[in-house]
């Protein structure tokens, strides 16, 4: 059981993985955009346990790292996630309503989102990463979390029947 769960849960994070380094980061939307990847990550974190979201959390920052569009040294995008999925799913395990409440799980994916970037630059900071000014940043911060707020809703149900099907749990959003 848990190496299907595993095989599962490895091929649809390579396959996310995937669409957003050759398909999402080609696109360039106003105000920074949104990461798929990303998206994918605090969803399946929110709807899971806090051991699993740290672990989704190193996994996605590992492949995050591994990006090419990835700025900053290796290990700072594992770190922001490993904290913020962890967070997330701790944030969204307490309370089984949260976790079946779809706009629960939009705003805690938006509020991830907005968490990391801010984590990212303030990190970023820290470590000598060139930032650009805070005209730039602002917007960039704005932007990420307009078009997550716009994405996440139309993503939450597919990301929630993969999961589902993964763990074999019969809830659905």
């Amino acid at each position: 059981m848990i190496t299907r769960q595993v095989t599962s849960s490895i091929v649809l994070f390579l396959f996310f993985y995937t669409i957003q380094e050759s398909l999402m980061s080609q696109v360039r939307l106003p105000a920074g955009g949104f990461s798929i990847f990303i998206i994918f990550a605090l969803v399946w974190s929110a709807l899971s346990t806090p051991e699993v979201g740290a672990v989704v959390g190193f996994a996605a920052g590992f492949l995050v790292d591994l990006s090419p569009s990835s700025s900053g040294p290796v290990g700072q995008w594992t770190l922001i996630m490993i904290l913020t999925c962890f967070g997330i799913a701790f944030l969204g395990f307490g309370d089984d309503k949260s976790r079946g409440n779809p706009i629960t799980i939009v705003f805690l994916v938006v509020f991830g989102v907005s968490i990391s970037e801010v984590a990212f630059l303030l990190t970023g900071a820290l470590l000598g990463v060139n930032l650009g000014s805070l005209s730039q940043i602002f917007i960039i911060l704005i932007g990420m979390s307009l078009w997550t707020l716009l994405i996440t809703p139309f993503t939450l149900p597919i990301f929630s029947r993969l999961h589902a099907f993964t763990f074999d749990t019969g809830s659905r959003i």
